[in-house]
């Protein structure tokens, strides 16, 4: 197995630049995993895919605005800094962006708010302290950080979180999430599907290309998730009474395999809280998720190496070549498979 087995062709313009509105609207491409059938539908029209007792596990992850602009001191030339994990109160890993970043080097930002570099890691990476706990001053300062391949500014900030976006923490929205609206959510409720929540922060590593040759030497971040009691027994009685549990976004899958590693015979899963690197890869026994809700990922990216993991690398690949000619629209803003 090698990386550029999970590379694609992908014309730019069917990356997505916008959302789309109302947020159920978007395109859903369903794919059997028996048959190989696909099928073409809308987001709205999901619930015809799924039955009474099914259980939809969502991810309440909220992102955070942690893109924040800075000045570089002594000089004050304009310096970049990105949030990407908290370490303590006042200490962040982050990627730095200008010259000089080296440890020592400060930082002015607004609001009194002042930075400094204390730790250099991998490539732009840096370990920040700031002289106050930044999470009071990111709705004044910080931008959300939208990812790289989209150039259209956005109008509506809350446009790049869930409906359902409760804890603040991640630096990338679940994308598969965005295309849930409280009108579908109550339709899919009065048909007896369920949802059950819980927690990753995402990351940017995830979305990042694997530049390794063979995947399995790519080193994949830690994210912190949860998992709670309640979700716990929510999803072991599901499937005690014969629904599918069928996961909203990789974030989901990733959490969800994670809390089953050590779950007893009889349960699917275990309450758990904490870090995970779980790296699936084609290969990977499944152990919880029967269905997946997925956007359409990057080429040579870990989160395409998940859904192949799923559906089979090869099928994953005929199916995104068919996308592609039937104009769906890929990446964050994009469109949806429905993995049955």
């Amino acid at each position: 197995m090698q990386t550029v087995d999970f590379d694609y062709d992908l014309p730019k313009e069917r990356i997505a630049q916008t959302p789309i509105t109302p947020r159920h609207n978007s395109r859903l491409l369903v794919l059997n995993r028996e048959n190989a059938s696909l099928e073409h539908s809308g987001f709205w029209d999901i619930d015809r895919y799924l039955k009474p007792g099914d259980l939809l596990v969502i991810n309440e992850t909220r992102v955070i605005p942690a893109r924040i602009y800075a000045h570089k001191q002594p000089g004050g030339g304009k310096a970049e800094l990105l949030l990407l994990k908290k370490h303590g109160l006042q200490t962040w890993r982050a990627l730095g962006g200008g010259k000089g970043l080296k440890v020592g080097r400060k930082l002015t930002i607004e609001d009194g708010l002042e930075a400094e570099i204390v730790e250099v890691l991998d490539g732009p990476e840096r370990v920040v302290r700031f002289n106050h706990p930044i999470e009071a001053y990111l709705e004044n300062v910080g931008h959300v950080p939208l990812p790289p391949y989209i150039h259209k500014k956005l109008e509506d900030p809350e446009r790049y979180q869930t409906v359902y976006a409760k804890e603040p923490g991640s630096a990338a929205a679940p994308t598969a999430g965005l295309h849930f609206t409280p009108e579908l959510m109550s339709k899919l409720d009065q048909k007896g599907v369920q949802f059950a929540r819980l927690t990753l922060h995402v990351g940017l590593d995830t979305f990042a290309p694997v530049t390794e040759k063979d995947p399995n030497h790519h080193k994949i971040h830690t994210e912190w998730c949860e998992l709670d009691a309640d979700t716990a027994d929510q999803i072991n009685n599901a499937k005690k009474m014969g629904g599918r549990i069928i996961a909203v976004g990789t974030t989901s899958v990733r959490t969800l395999e994670t809390a089953a590693l050590k779950a007893p015979e009889g349960q699917l899963v275990l309450p758990y809280s904490g870090p995970t690197n779980l790296f699936i890869l084609p290969g990977f026994n499944f152990s919880v998720v029967e269905a997946m809700v997925t956007n359409f990922h990057l080429p040579k990216s870990t989160l395409l190496m998940l859904v192949s993991a799923f559906a089979s690398r090869e099928l994953i690949l005929e199916t995104y070549r068919k996308a592609v000619e039937a104009e769906y629209r890929f990446f964050s803003f994009g469109d949806a498979m429905l993995i049955l």
